[in-house]
């Protein structure tokens, strides 16, 4: 799998001029943005590691998501990726987290719709969540892929955006 190089480059060039690090909660992107913060040059200086979580037993216990609370979602929603971002933050001892949750394949629990929700956090605070949809004929693995893709877009602009706040 690659990444545009650009970005990968981009991101990581963001994240060591500021000597910030990272850390990924993911579920519908299956490890796809671990592996392309493992292709970033120099990623040993800012991605500390992400955690992998299917079953909502491990969301529950890898992000202390309330099971009462995330079931009516079906543990699917940008609250729930809220909360992710800022657990695995916590967990790995980062400024900046990235989470995902949603459907790569139309599913009923879904409402037979391909969908990603994300979010963005820097310093214990969400500054970015969003959705991704995609046409339910979508293969599983492009639907990944264009997530991750997405989702590290919008992590460039917000560490672009953000480095421009604290150079004025």
């Amino acid at each position: 799998m690659e990444f545009p190089k650009i970005l990968l480059d981009k991101i990581s060039q963001y994240l060591i001029e500021r000597s910030e690090k990272i850390a990924i909660a993911e579920t519908v992107t299956s490890g796809f943005l671990q592996l392309a913060f493992s292709q970033m040059p120099g990623a040993e200086e800012f991605f500390r590691g992400g955690i992998t979580a299917f079953s909502n037993d491990e969301k529950i216990r890898q992000f202390g998501l309330d099971a009462d609370e995330s079931t009516v979602a079906n543990f699917v929603s940008e609250e729930i990726t809220e909360q992710m971002a800022i657990s695995v933050s916590e967990k790995f001892g980062t400024e900046w987290a990235i989470s995902t949750t949603g459907y790569a394949v139309p599913v009923a629990e879904s409402e037979y719709e391909i969908f990603a929700y994300y979010s963005i956090a820097y310093r214990g605070e969400v500054i970015l969540s969003d959705k991704i949809e995609l046409h339910p004929l979508t293969k599983a693995i492009d639907a990944q892929n264009y997530f991750a893709e997405c989702i590290l877009s919008g992590l460039r602009c917000e560490l672009k955006k953000n480095l421009l706040q604290v150079s004025i």
